[in-house]
């Protein structure tokens, strides 16, 4: 006798709610292909906070069209990050695995406070392997340099892995070559107005109840007892609970993807936008910054991590629109 096959209905992405593993994002996909010159996917920066401008509105199907607009921004300092390694990747039964990889040879020093330096390595050998080998994706190792800033109180770095992509194999080797032992800018990333993926770890809430972590109805008031619960915990078959049934637990804490966020400027000078007194929970910004419409994932002084927007199905001429950005706000945030 045939079985019945019924899927289970509905998006189950954000289950199981539990802590994220780390507080460094990793990065699962990358864009495929790449035009042009081999450029680097990713980069990576530190949220300060948010504050508000006024634009002309560049979304063509708003009914704000080319009107001047007030439009909430996150601000996130990004200090050049420096390349430390590059890994060789070779594609196998199982997928990818890594080939070889080389690491510099002046290495930073607060980079011994994150895993053991490797020493020894025969760098010379170690390029002719990856260059006589058939690879089948490049990445770099980069690291963060939060030294750089006063907002984040740590000097540990991050080190995560950026895939490399544009042009054929060799000539992401190469690059690859070219930019070992250098710091990499947020300007060789990205552009004006170009849209990117966010990637970073949501403020932690703690252990709370049914109706905060998943958004259900209160019971009626004539329910006995409790207003704030489920009504059951599913059907009397399977004699267990279902991993669907919304309970209490975790919530926040959990690695998070927005897609499709547009920057809108990356900019030198922090004077053109610190505020009277600071941004709450952070402080001043030192260095570079990067101007995102509309909000990002996680607290202040929270890592967020940045890619090429991979589900992005507007226009090309959607991808880079630079805004008129007519005003930032510069107010004081700290209620005087």
């Amino acid at each position: 006798m045939s079985k019945n096959h019924k899927p289970k209905r509905g998006s189950r992405a954000y289950s199981p709610r539990k802590r994220a593993r780390s507080e460094t994002p990793h990065v699962s996909s990358w864009p495929a292909g790449g035009n042009g010159e081999p450029q680097l996917q990713g980069f990576a920066g530190y949220k300060v906070g948010m504050t508000h401008i006024m634009a002309i509105d560049y979304r063509r199907s708003s009914t704000t069209a080319g009107q001047e607009v007030r439009m909430p921004v996150t601000v996130v300092e990004v200090p050049p990050m420096f390349a430390v390694g590059v890994r060789g990747y070779i594609q196998d039964t199982y997928g990818l695995r890594t080939f070889s990889e080389v690491w510099t040879e002046e290495l930073d020093e607060t980079l011994a406070r994150r895993l053991p330096l490797p020493k020894g390595q025969d760098r010379k050998a170690r390029w002719k392997q990856l260059e006589e080998a058939d690879l089948d994706e490049v990445r770099m190792l980069v690291q963060t340099q939060p030294k750089l800033i006063t907002g984040v109180p740590k000097k540990k770095p991050e080190v995560m892995e950026m895939a490399v992509r544009g042009g054929d194999l060799p000539a992401q080797l190469a690059f690859a070559k070219a930019k070992l032992g250098q710091e990499v800018v947020m300007g060789d990333f990205a552009e004006d107005g170009e849209i990117l993926d966010a990637i970073a770890v949501t403020t932690g809430k703690g252990f709370q109840g049914h109706v905060k972590r998943w958004g259900v109805k209160l019971l009626t008031h004539k329910n006995s007892k409790h207003r704030r619960m489920i009504g059951n915990l599913g059907p009397f078959s399977p004699g267990y609970v279902k991993p669907t049934v919304p309970q209490a637990g975790q919530t926040g804490y959990h690695q998070r993807t927005e897609f499709n966020k547009r920057l809108l400027r990356v900019g030198d000078n922090p004077d053109d936008i610190n505020p009277k007194g600071g941004f709450l929970h952070y402080g001043l910004v030192r260095g570079p910054y990067a101007l995102f419409h509309g909000s990002l994932p996680g607290p202040s002084k929270r890592l967020i991590r940045f890619r090429k927007a991979i589900r992005f199905h507007g226009t090309a001429a959607d991808t880079k629109i630079v805004p008129e950005i007519t005003m930032l706000s510069q107010e004081s945030a700290q209620g005087a």
